[in-house]
């Protein structure tokens, strides 16, 4: 298997840099090749402006379609040429990373900005009466597996259902519905740690227990199921949930996974 691992700390010494060490590592000894994408290591351009199109920027920017025409035309800057070819690469993509603001590092979200160019990632498929483009279980990343590895400061009662903070699940279904599911990447639930703060060096070994089991068991956990969008689950074109899918107790988010 092979495993692009896309990393997000400014510091060397955290506890995010011990987990992707770990996982390229422990990959590693069962015979996965590795790649590593150390955002902040390369210094990483997080912002989206009319340089990443060069010839291919109009005026005024119009990022989607000019994104697109600067993939079809081959002339995305090198940087985001580069992590394009790793995804295409990729049998499994592994994004290691601390919960900020609810949300990932804007570097991350930068890197997602800027390399899920339009005809790249998004932006394919017929649309007719049965099929609103190829997205949602379908699409140009379609075959591979991601999983989000999140550290979070607050205690996992602050992110469960009646939580402060609103289930993880909520908080993670942007990233890992609306970016990864997109784009027909089919995500397996992720591994959370929570209470990161206050964790000490006498807390490693289980965490790292932890983490190695569920490295070890990737090619066999099932992924979240949700729904796909062009196989009769939803109408078309509205893209509304049909009358009579949901499941006792779901609601919000939870409507979009089947089971």
């Amino acid at each position: 298997m092979k495993t692009l691992i896309v990393y997000a700390h400014p510091e060397p010494k955290s506890l995010n840099s011990s987990l992707k060490d770990l996982a390229v590592a422990t990959l590693r000894e069962v015979g996965h090749e590795v790649r590593v994408s150390d955002l902040y290591a390369m210094n990483w351009k997080a912002v989206v402006d009319a340089q990443d199109y060069g010839p291919h920027a109009s005026n005024p920017l119009q990022v989607a379609v000019d994104s697109g025409r600067a993939f079809d035309a081959g002339s995305l800057t090198p940087d985001v040429r580069g992590e394009q070819e790793k995804l295409l690469w990729a049998d499994t993509i592994i994004f290691q990373f601390p919960l900020w603001w609810y949300t990932m590092p804007a570097i991350l979200k930068g890197w997602v900005d800027r390399v899920f160019t339009y005809h790249f990632a998004y932006g394919v498929g017929e649309h007719n009466d049965v099929q609103y483009g190829e997205r949602f279980g379908e699409g140009t990343l379609a075959g591979r597996k991601a999983l989000l590895s999140v550290t979070a400061g607050g205690p996992e009662s602050h992110y469960a259902a009646r939580g402060i903070n609103g289930p993880i699940d909520d908080l993670l279904f942007p990233i890992q519905h609306g970016i990864l599911y997109y784009p027909g990447i089919e995500v397996l639930p992720p591994f959370v740690l929570y209470g990161t703060d206050r964790t000490t060096d006498a807390d490693y070994p289980d965490i790292a227990k932890a983490w190695r089991q569920r490295l070890l068991t990737l090619e066999s956990t099932e992924p979240i199921a949700f729904r796909r969008q062009n196989f009769g689950d939803y109408e078309i074109p509205s893209l509304q949930l049909k009358q009579g899918l949901e499941r006792a107790g779901r609601a919000g988010f939870g409507l979009h996974v089947r089971g």
